[in-house]
């Protein structure tokens, strides 16, 4: 089954359509891909945050990352990370003398709330601006431009980076999880495929097709030949070292005290002379 829907034909090429939302990353999972399935094309869509439901459900891709929540009737979903908020300011702001803020410090301060807004507000920060922008990178140039404050997940404060801006840590605001998601019902061998990828599954996982290549095998564990029956010979040989080891160490230890004049009386005698040499015989 290919990436595209029911096969129209065994000449058909399978590919794989991914979505995903501003702020996620999919490059590195996207290299593995090409590495492990380099017979598969990847393709990258990007996708407001918003649509990323519609695209999935109505065919034009495969698979997403998306922001959560998803309706779980109908969607699989796998989450993958949970971002920190932050707000954005000028760089001379009184803000950015401390290193993270509450809400309440955003109390007196307009603050943006765009249409496509990713964060979850029971009730949106600061006081309310005259009008909504249409999206984050609207609201970005407003607050560029001196006007009013904007809190976002870090990602979008990223992508969306100016020299005059910078952003604090909200540390008491909503904040957004992403996940891999797609159809239930369409949960294909590329969908597996890349699951396995993002879970981090070897090449030669033997959970579902997970990374492996078309026709692979996972490598089967190799015992050496005879391994038990060289077992008891190497602990043998082993012993009989140790032995003579024992042996000629001992016999150091003599060698050393017979010539310190310890350990026979004629070592004594030997040193009551003085030179510790035998007398010449006259």
């Amino acid at each position: 089954m290919t990436g595209h829907g029911p096969a129209t034909g065994p000449q058909e090429t399978p590919s794989f359509r991914l979505a995903y939302v501003p702020g996620t990353t999919p490059g590195k999972w996207a290299r593995i891909w090409h590495e492990r399935l380099p017979g598969v094309p990847l393709a990258l869509l990007p996708v407001p945050a918003e649509k990323t439901a519609d695209a999935l459900r109505g065919g034009s891709a495969d698979a997403g990352l998306v922001r959560l929540p998803v309706d779980r009737t109908f969607f699989s979903a796998i989450p993958l990370y949970t971002e920190t908020t932050v707000v954005v300011v000028p760089k001379d702001h009184l803000i950015t003398a401390a290193d993270e803020v509450t809400l309440a410090d955003l109390a007196d301060e307009v603050v943006w709330h765009p249409l496509d807004d990713v964060l979850d507000w029971d009730a949106p920060p600061g006081r309310p601006a005259v009008e909504r922008p249409a999206t984050t990178a609207d609201a970005v140039e407003l607050v560029a431009a001196g006007v009013g404050l904007l809190v976002v997940p870090q990602s979008l404060a990223r992508l969306h980076h100016r020299r005059d801006l910078t952003y604090r840590t909200v540390v008491d605001a909503p904040q957004s999880g992403v996940a891999l998601c797609w159809p239930e019902h369409a949960t294909t061998d590329l969908v597996e495929d890349f699951i396995g990828i993002v879970r981090g599954r070897t090449a030669n996982s033997t959970r579902g097709r997970g990374t492996l290549q078309a026709g692979q095998t996972p490598p089967k564990r190799k015992t050496p030949e005879g391994a038990a029956r060289q077992q008891p010979a190497t602990g043998g040989s082993a012993g009989r070292t140790r032995q003579n080891r024992s042996t000629a160490s001992k016999g150091a230890k003599d060698t050393r005290s017979a010539k310190s004049g310890k350990g026979s009386k004629g070592g004594k005698g030997a040193k009551g002379t003085g030179s510790g040499r035998p007398r010449r015989r006259s």
